[in-house]
């Protein structure tokens, strides 16, 4: 499937998700790709659902955004990185991520996973090509359970 034609079943489907937007602070999630095209693409859904969404173009620029906002009190919920970029891999991304002590989830959405993720520690894997809807149901998956911002678990006494 090329892109254009990706794109617009995406935005179909972005569109249809758009009226799910959750009224507790949205999740703030990286997205880390050199593929502008899909950078943009997977960046207008993530919004359009709801999320607060920054964007990278390789792993080293990623990695300058991960590691600045670390030290902030709302810095990013979610990382999602493409593996196959210059300058930095998205495996050596999360590498420098796991040994920083960052702990937060990651998607590896890429077209070249390589075979041991077990490493990684990854949340999730989406070989691309791969639909918005597939994008948003892994993240759902991911915070099930996720306790919003600012808020604390509610006793059931």
């Amino acid at each position: 499937m090329d892109k254009h034609m990706l794109l617009e079943l995406t935005m179909e489907e972005s569109a249809n998700n758009s009226s799910a937007i959750s009224k507790q602070p949205p999740l703030r999630i990286l997205l880390v790709d050199d593929d502008a095209d899909l950078r943009k693409l997977y960046a207008h859904v993530l919004t359009i659902s709801g999320y607060e969404v920054d964007t990278a173009e390789d792993g080293e620029a990623g990695w300058h955004a991960l590691y600045a906002e670390s030290f902030t009190p709302d810095g990013y919920d979610l990382l999602i990185t493409d593996n196959s970029m210059p300058k930095l891999t998205g495996v050596g991304l999360i590498k420098k991520v796991r040994s920083a002590g960052l702990n937060l989830p990651i998607i590896l959405a890429s077209g070249n996973v390589p075979e041991d993720t077990e490493t990684l520690r990854l949340a999730a894997v989406l070989p691309k090509p791969f639909m918005a809807d597939e994008l948003l149901q892994t993240i759902d998956k991911i915070f099930h359970l996720r306790t919003p911002k600012n808020k604390k678990p509610q006793s059931n006494q």
